[in-house]
């Protein structure tokens, strides 16, 4: 047989391989991954939106590569019912979800969840740390009250400050979920949970890099939620002294509805802190930030090092805020600005408003929409959260009016000028107004004032349509009712 007559096929069929592997590879390229990163209790007094105290270098960084989000907003003020919403682009009233122990599927079997839909598109999809909720501190190491059907993979780590938990301080000894607890510990960041969460998410990046499929990340910080434990060197960068305590007029409690009045007194121990153990809450939060910020900034080292942050979309938010003495209050669960509002940054490559900030409103429950929408794959039709695309490619663009946010019995809706909020059925004696551009500390109830009742009557009928909206049923998506 003639050797060329037998070589040319062979080397023809090498070629059409050898060209053939990279086409695929490329293919797989063009899908851009997903990091998805929430911390725990996190409101926004934090470097990135301009406070003058607590240090996020990590996320200012993250904040130079893409558009951060000065009005983002829970859709609820507690942690479980506000992931579902996040995690499945549907409002509370849509889900049923109102409790700490409601998990995903107890009304709404069927959903299909943001990380399902990545699934769903090829994408390789797994999670380290609390992303859906689960009792925090107490669940730390366990699933919780994860939904297996949303992961390939789940890793759930536990840290030293779970072992040490003898050694926190606790207004309400042995007590830590949601009381004021704080620990300057002893050791090193990775021995942390939230240090091992970091630690994890890096094994992750290199696996997927190695197997070169699209990814979706979730990786959910446990912290800055309480008990405030961080090494001692994040204690040591916030001067007690300097610390400023939010202070409250005499009388500030009777000038707000009942219901509000009881969310803000229900926490009887962390009622008229002392002077001294409010700086030291104070500080331990900041320390806990810093911490939480720097275990950020090694998995963003990590994706640069891996070259995988050109093909990459990253999001940063909290699943609500958190009070730190405003309201003479240190919780979550109200309807202010300190409990609904959120930090959220969005990055993706070569996006042409990197380092910008928008004042365009936004609500947790338009992530879904927008990331699928950025990664061009299919989304469930029944969503109700609107996607933020629009923003992200014009900073000056708006998609919505007003953020919507509830909580038990209460309904607020915040403009740019205004927040109106109603409890039970929204009597004369059950709503609040405030005027945001001279009142940005939301302490002036002007529900009472004659000059304001044009106000009243406009914002009054923005929330009824927003209550509307949010109890509308999601399409034919089954939603077993409460009993």
């Amino acid at each position: 047989m003639n050797m060329t007559a037998y070589l040319l096929p062979c080397i023809f069929i090498t070629l059409l391989l050898t060209e053939w592997a990279p086409l695929e590879a490329q293919v797989k390229s063009d899908k851009p991954n997903v990091l998805f990163v929430i911390a725990d209790d996190l409101n926004c007094n934090i470097n990135a939106y301009g406070h003058p105290t607590v240090k996020t270098p990590h996320l200012d960084r993250l904040a130079k590569k893409g558009v951060l989000f000065e009005n983002a907003y829970t859709n609820y003020p507690l942690c479980a019912p506000s992931r579902t919403s996040m995690l499945t682009g549907l409002y509370p009233d849509q889900t049923k979800t109102y409790k700490l122990t409601d998990t995903l599927r107890n009304f709404a079997p069927d959903v299909i969840t943001l990380p399902q839909s990545f699934m769903n598109s090829g994408y390789y999809v797994a999670r380290v740390g609390k992303i859906y909720h689960y009792m925090n501190p107490k669940d730390i190491g366990t699933p919780g009250h994860d939904d297996p059907e949303s992961w390939h993979e789940a890793i759930y780590p536990r840290g030293r400050d779970k072992e040490e938990e003898d050694k926190i301080f606790s207004l309400r000894p042995g007590r830590f979920g949601a009381t004021l607890s704080w620990l300057a510990a002893e050791g090193e960041d990775r021995e942390q949970t939230d240090g091992k969460v970091a630690t994890e998410a890096i094994k992750l990046l290199r696996k997927c890099k190695e197997k070169g499929d699209p990814f979706f990340l979730a990786v959910g910080f446990y912290k800055p939620h309480t008990p405030f434990v961080a090494p001692k060197k994040y204690f040591n960068m916030y001067d007690r002294s300097a610390i400023v305590v939010p202070q409250v007029p005499e009388g500030y409690l009777e000038t707000l509805p009942i219901p509000a009045q009881k969310l803000l007194t229900r926490f009887k121990v962390q009622n008229n802190l002392s002077d001294s153990l409010a700086r030291c809450a104070i500080q331990a939060y900041y320390a806990t930030i810093s911490f939480m910020d720097a275990q950020l900034g090694r998995i963003l080292d990590e994706l640069d090092q891996l070259g995988l942050s050109e093909n990459t979309i990253i999001v940063f938010t909290s699943d609500h805020g958190y009070h730190m003495g405003e309201h003479g209050y240190y919780q979550k669960t109200t309807l202010f600005e300190d409990a609904d509002h959120v930090p959220l940054i969005l990055s993706y490559p070569k996006m042409r408003m990197a380092g910008r900030s928008t004042s365009a409103m936004s609500e947790l429950i338009d992530l879904y929409p927008t990331l699928t929408s950025l990664a061009k794959i299919q989304a469930p039709e029944y969503m109700a959260g609107i996607d933020l695309n629009p923003v992200l490619q014009d900073i000056d663009r708006e998609v919505r009016i007003s953020a919507f946010t509830q909580y038990g019995s209460g309904y607020t809706v915040r403009t740019t000028n205004y927040r109106y909020t109603e409890w039970l059925n929204g009597g004369d004696d059950l709503i609040e107004l405030y005027d945001l551009q001279r009142d940005p500390a939301e302490m002036r109830n002007l529900a009472r004032q004659p000059s304001y009742l044009g106000v009243i009557e406009e914002m009054k009928a923005l929330l009824k349509n927003r209550i509307a909206q949010a109890n509308d049923p999601p399409g034919d998506l089954l939603i077993l009712p409460r009993d």
